[in-house]
């Protein structure tokens, strides 16, 4: 388009500034993002291990998205997708996940890494289950001596494993004097277990996190039955239009993607001389743990 600015100066002027107006409108329409804010809902050992606090700052830099965190226990997680409110999960309790896909709530289910439950107590150790190689044995003896467990009683992965121990063990604790629950996260459940000097049991990574103001000492662990997957798992994008798809998308890519697995490997090494986590992308879930 020619505009001859000799002619019709004011016009002309007028004219430009107006096209140039719509033309940078229309670059900024182009060039606005979609839906940035993602929901994940997560567990409260990927919060309180740190973990998220060295992932999230990279993901948001790289993507442009915005993660809002909330740190729920998984069984609270899957909930939250099951009900639209969460675009994204990041949760550790294999048998509800699976539930939880079955029943058409997720998509793309992909292992991202594990740990380990362990079993935790005053240095005392007033069960005697230090000897243990058995978690469920472990669980016997305290159950025996009536000794404080507590339970964090939250339907998270953690609470989940801890209820298959204590049926491993042929004991229902419930409603006994000595069985305590918080109904509160890991961080928080290992604070009460140190301050009422009781046992718990704890995954390994927020336990180490914390272990400096706890107190508390791990008094069994290495038993098969206490391996600890997490999975992320994208929330189906037909249960609410407002699920942001693509963001769920672009964060589970991440979680498995190789610079990630990395971080997760290596994460925890400078602290405490081993890793929190190991990766496990790409990896067969039923291999885990042999």
């Amino acid at each position: 388009m020619n505009i001859h600015t000799d002619r019709y100066p004011a016009i002309s002027w007028t004219l430009a500034l107006v096209l140039a107006l719509l033309l940078g409108m229309t670059t900024a329409s182009q060039a606005a993002p979609k839906q940035k804010n993602i929901i994940l809902a997560t567990t409260t050992s990927t919060q309180d291990s740190g973990l998220l606090d060295v992932l999230l700052p990279i993901f948001e830099k790289k993507t442009g998205y915005f993660v809002k965190t909330i740190a729920v226990g998984s069984g609270q997680a899957m909930t939250m997708g099951k009900r639209g409110e969460a675009d994204v999960l990041l949760v550790h309790s294999p048998a509800a996940e699976k539930a939880f896909m079955a029943e058409g709530n997720g998509i793309n289910r992909r292992l991202v890494m594990h740990n380990d439950f362990v079993v935790v107590g005053p240095p005392a150790d007033p069960a005697a289950i230090k000897a243990t190689k058995s978690s469920a044995t472990a669980f016997q003896k305290i159950a025996q001596a009536q000794t404080l467990f507590i339970s964090r009683g939250d339907n998270s992965g953690t609470h989940a494993k801890e209820k298959a121990i204590w049926k491993a063990a042929g004991i229902n604790p419930e409603a006994q004097k000595w069985f305590q629950q918080t109904g509160l996260g890991m961080g928080q459940t290992l604070s009460v277990a140190a301050e009422k000097k009781g046992y718990t049991l704890a995954d390994r990574g927020t336990y180490l996190a914390l272990k400096k103001n706890l107190g508390l000492d791990i008094l069994n662990q290495g038993d098969a039955l206490l391996l600890n997957v997490y999975s992320v798992i994208q929330v189906h994008p037909t249960k609410l239009k407002k699920i942001n798809a693509e963001g769920a998308q672009s964060f589970s890519d991440f979680m498995v993607a190789p610079e990630t697995q990395a971080i997760i490997g290596s994460f925890g090494i400078e602290k405490f001389g081993s890793p929190l986590f190991f990766p496990d992308a790409g990896k067969s879930e039923d291999a885990l743990g042999k």
